[in-house]
């Protein structure tokens, strides 16, 4: 059975699945923060009144866990000033006025024969360069990711097809409606790694997207490449979860997938990688779900810097006053201060609750019920981690394995007493690193 211990089955709300992906309008402005990624932030490279083209670098990478930044719009650089961000609350980023033009710089992809012929390292080099990360919300620079240590060789590779995350429907659609392009970005992926064994990994609530990609392999001269079809459950998607239900395998405490041979590679972020190896594109746009209380879900191609108030405007606004909004799903997603914030690269959904969708039940005493504990994916004791919290108890928090918690949130949404476990979980985990890591 392809699936994991522990979890949970929240309401999945998938209202917009059945739309295709629209192209939004151009953007007037965008705002693209220097920090898109896990890492070191991008080095601004233009200046305020440059003139600037899609594709064009506007930011080289900081390091090498980094990439670069590009334009999404054509037009001028209006500032290079601190704004709101979607994870960090406020940070540097360039600010560009469209000319309304699109005008792109000369891109330069690969014939199908010029692939064949690149070498591992000539391939990471285009994918760094195109300023790919994951897409699947953790942004980690893929270039690194396909770069493992001699002494870690990889065998195999999953594609992330799940999205369990409840509303979301952007990556479901680029299955549907760009299949090839992912099956051929993944084979990528695969040969960089010189992995033997492909994993396609799809929810069974997905049965189109299966039907698709089930054609697409049967037509295909992929090799080594098997569909997994795997049980809905949250959190299918996490990259330890999928990594043991696609292949028995256990990611040991404090590791990584490579440490069992595996990488794990979300669907639009293989979509992204085709279209930068044979099309020389890099990455400026991205499929977004805007959905909840909106009169009209969509799932939207995004250019990269565009505001979540633009898109809620697509969408013909909210249903009522917004309560809360959300960047990304409900469960794993951040509440936002403002409707401001940009559309990064890992900006996967923007979830939008009136008062209705809210509740407001107060947190009650534990009542020792270890709901938390049976659907806990990483196997951890979450109302023990949340006292410790509590108590400043940081060190002990972290002998617990305070630090192995990905904050899936299945924990908070299974207690009966409404403890918010993992805002206390997040809080012992910054306090560890402040307080008490390598002191």
């Amino acid at each position: 059975m392809a699936t994991f211990i522990g979890g949970i089955h929240p309401q999945y709300n998938k209202l917009s699945a059945s739309k295709p992906a629209e192209t939004a309008p151009l953007p007037a402005q965008v705002v693209l923060p220097l920090s898109q990624h896990i890492g070191a932030p991008a080095k601004a490279v233009v200046a305020k009144g440059d003139t600037v083209k899609v594709g064009q670098v506007i930011a080289e990478a900081g390091g090498f866990v980094s990439v670069p930044i590009h334009a999404t719009i054509s037009g001028t650089v209006k500032e290079i000033a601190t704004r709101p961000h979607p994870s960090k609350g406020r940070s540097p980023a360039i600010v560009i006025e469209s000319d309304g033009e699109d005008s792109w710089v000369e891109l330069s992809g690969c014939s199908k024969e010029d692939v064949e012929k690149l070498t591992v390292e000539e391939l990471r080099s285009i994918i760094q360069k195109a300023g790919i990360v994951g897409l699947g919300g953790a942004a980690f620079p893929t270039h690194v990711k396909l770069s493992p240590p001699k002494d870690k060789p990889i065998d195999v590779v999953i594609l992330n097809g799940a999205e369990c995350e409840p509303f979301l429907t952007c990556d479901h659609c680029l299955m549907l409606e760009m299949a090839e392009k992912v099956l051929s970005g993944f084979e990528l992926v695969k040969r960089s790694v010189d992995a033997d064994k492909a994993y396609v990994c799809i929810e069974k609530n997905k049965p189109d997207a299966l039907k698709a990609f089930t054609k697409l392999l049967e037509q295909s001269t992929f090799s080594g490449f098997e569909l997994v079809p795997l049980d809905v459950k949250y959190p299918q998607g996490a990259e330890k979860m999928l990594i043991y239900a696609a292949s028995g395998r256990k990611v040991p405490t404090g590791g990584l997938p490579m440490d069992v041979g595996c990488v794990v590679s979300n669907v639009g972020t293989c979509k992204a990688i085709h279209e930068a190896v044979y099309e020389g594109k890099p990455l400026v746009e991205r499929a977004v779900t805007v959905t909840g209380a909106v009169k009209e879900p969509k799932n939207l191609v995004v250019r990269i810097g565009t505001s979540a108030a633009e898109l809620l405007e697509l969408c013909g606004g909210a249903r009522g006053p917004i309560r809360k909004l959300i960047g990304g799903g409900p469960m794993m997603g951040m509440a936002q201060t403002t409707s401001e914030i940009p559309i990064i690269k890992g900006s996967s959904g923007v979830l939008v609750q009136i008062e209705t969708d809210i509740d407001d039940a107060p947190e009650r005493p534990c009542i020792k019920c270890a709901k938390c504990v049976d659907v806990c994916p990483m196997d951890l004791m979450p109302s023990i981690l949340g006292r410790l919290a509590r108590k400043d108890r940081f060190q002990e928090a972290a002998n617990a394995h305070v630090m192995d918690c990905f904050e899936c949130g299945s924990c908070a949404y299974s207690c009966p007493s409404r403890i918010p476990l993992v805002h206390w979980i997040k809080h012992a985990k910054n306090m560890f690193n402040k307080t008490c890591k390598g002191g």
